[in-house]
């Protein structure tokens, strides 16, 4: 089942025995939307279901990203934490199948990525920019949440091992570019010199940044003095809002 119908399930099993009319009146609802969203003719996107999540009185992310334990809270089922079952994972939802051929729906965007590209054969030196090619699908409300505009949003893959074990090598983040103030402990991406790096960024008296890994054993801390950043080249991209990890 795709997250879309997941949502039209989690809404029937909210109305429960009431009627469509019923439903739509005790809500404040518009009966014919109503109606066009459990009969399939309306699509319910992440937007529309924020929306109907604020009118209804729910909980945030019950039909945005309904998941087991919310399901079980529609129909009275108790959620998976208050069932005896020997474990503290459960399912949270279907993964949707995409390529560059499948059309955005109409609550989503393409986040491009950046990557280093060598200026010339052989240098050695490389410069970051934009990939033309290389895309991920992210929900407007998504970023929304997060306070990041889409045209402001980039992904960075990390390489090496500086970040294990938060972010293996060959993860991926999600840069706000449109945040580049230094907040003391979180996670930004930087263009250093024409190398992309992810760490996490503390301020240094003088307008100085210090940057550090979580494999602190193989990568100590990095010094940067207000000059050194100029001399080094060292750009901060934006701030980690996001990171997806593969293992």
């Amino acid at each position: 089942m795709d997250i879309k119908k997941m949502r039209i399930q989690v809404l029937r099993d909210l109305m429960g025995e009431r009627t469509q009319k019923e439903f739509a009146e005790h809500y404040n609802l518009d009966a014919s939307y109503l109606s066009q969203l459990l009969n399939g003719h309306r699509s319910l996107g992440e937007k529309a279901a924020a929306n109907l999540e604020a009118k209804i009185g729910l909980a945030e992310g019950t039909l945005t990203t309904p998941s087991v334990s919310m399901r079980a809270s529609a129909t009275g089922t108790p959620p998976p934490s208050e069932q005896s079952v020997d474990s503290n994972a459960y399912y949270l939802g279907p993964i949707d199948v995409w390529d560059d051929d499948t059309p955005l729906d109409d609550d989503e965007v393409y986040v491009p990525f950046l990557k280093e590209v060598e200026l010339s054969a052989g240098s050695g030196r490389t410069a970051v920019h934009q990939s033309h090619k290389q895309k991920l699908r992210f929900g407007k409300m998504t970023l929304r949440r997060q306070n990041v505009q889409a045209n402001e949003a980039v992904c960075v893959t990390v390489n090496g091992n500086s970040m294990e074990p938060v972010l293996p090598h060959g993860s991926t983040v999600g840069v706000d570019q449109g945040c580049t103030t230094i907040t003391d402990g979180k996670m930004y991406a930087l263009n250093h010199g024409g190398q992309l790096r992810v760490k996490t960024l503390y301020r240094l008296p003088g307008g100085g940044l210090r940057m550090r890994s979580y494999n602190r054993e193989e990568h100590p801390d990095e010094e940067y003095s207000a000059i050194d950043l100029i001399k080094n080249e060292i750009i901060v991209i934006g701030k980690v809002f996001w990171y997806s990890v593969l293992l």
